[in-house]
């Protein structure tokens, strides 16, 4: 692709989100350029980009004028107030996972959005995970049939309970808000939007103080879905399993996208994404599985399309409304593990409409 001029990124946020994801993959995206970033630290920026421009005021970054893109990656109790900052100052948002705490949140977003005429989307990386790709492909391609029965889990083995806002007893804290967007997107998109939501929360290590257990079940009627995310998982749980009417499939393992980042690993570098974990295709013969190769993964897809829909006036890679369908789901399973009871979900009609 031809850029003449890239559109200046203002990153707001640099903490795990922001430097482990958000800024690699803007600073190697064809046609972004990291031009401001809002943090209080600038020396742990300039030392991965010595050439951005650090503000310790995130609303000051906001209002840059030759800032196109706002990026949000503060903690999540802010996205709502920085993303209402960012449109009203008239630039093109992207709202790091959870998009908002409440769905009336993300409702007045949405029309803000739309009232300002700006591209609004939510940071939902996960959708280029090699992982992902390939369960969707074979699904897509009819290899299982008509599924009945997906099982995704985000699961983690850290015992020990660290002092950071994610596992504190805040508002967007734990393991729901952190981990549970990416489980609700992908399914979302695999499966589409369930009836109901029934959900069940636990806090198992010695001394958390927040949730971090979770266990979701969607209704979709002959078929479920069940959403599991743990942080005392040494091992044994595959990444999917999804059973269908024709045979069933396991992926084992995560895609290698964030531990490539964390070991310093840039987007693009040779090996990125490479996954040679395969997709497992059992036909119900009783034979042994057949080993699908798996596709790389590259969340830069991600920001280049974030970038084609403000230069070509097109939907962004993900939609408000796909947003707002994920917000519903994560208030739906939170009601639901409160009233313990099943709970529908809780989108009007024209929202469902939008949805795709």
């Amino acid at each position: 692709m031809e850029v003449t001029k890239p559109l200046n990124v203002a990153l707001i946020g640099y903490g795990f989100a922001g430097k482990t994801f958000h800024a690699p993959l803007i600073a190697t995206t064809l046609g972004l350029k990291l031009a401001v970033v809002a943090s209080r630290d600038a020396s742990k920026v300039h030392a991965d980009f010595p050439d951005a421009r650090v503000i310790d005021d995130p609303l000051q970054a906001i209002a840059d004028p030759g800032v196109d893109l706002v990026v949000i990656a503060s903690p999540n109790d802010s996205h709502a107030p920085l993303a209402r900052a960012a449109l009203e100052a008239g630039k093109h948002v992207v709202v790091d996972k959870p998009f908002t705490l409440t769905l009336d949140e993300a409702r007045a977003l949405v029309a803000l959005a739309r009232e300002r005429g700006r591209k609004l989307s939510v940071f939902q990386n996960r959708r280029w995970d090699s992982d992902f790709l390939a369960v969707k492909q074979a699904i897509d391609d009819g290899l299982i049939g008509e599924v009945v029965h997906l099982e995704t889990h985000f699961d983690r083995f850290r015992p020990e309970v660290r002092d950071r806002w994610r596992e504190r007893n805040v508002p967007g804290g734990g393991i729901w808000f952190d981990l549970g967007p990416h489980l609700i997107d992908q399914t979302l998109q695999l499966l589409g939007l369930p009836h109901r939501v029934n959900a069940d929360f636990a806090t198992q290590r010695d001394g958390g103080r927040t949730l971090d257990w979770a266990h979701v079940v969607l209704d979709y009627g002959q078929a479920r879905a069940i959403l599991h995310a743990g942080m005392l998982v040494a091992g044994g749980s595959a990444r999917f399993t999804v059973h269908g009417t024709r045979g069933s499939l396991v992926k084992r393992d995560l895609d290698p996208q964030e531990s490539q980042l964390l070991r310093g690993m840039r987007p693009g570098d040779p090996g990125w994404g490479e996954d040679d974990d395969p997709l497992l295709l059992f036909d119900g013969s009783g034979d042994a599985p057949k080993q699908l190769p798996v596709p790389s993964g590259d969340q830069r897809r991600y920001y280049e399309g974030v970038r084609d829909a403000i230069l070509h006036d097109t939907d962004a890679p993900v939609t408000p409304a796909q947003a707002l369908a994920t917000v519903a789901v994560l208030e739906a399973a939170l009601r639901s593990a409160r009233d313990g009871a099943a709970v529908d979900l809780p989108l009007t009609e024209a929202e469902r409409a939008d949805w795709r």
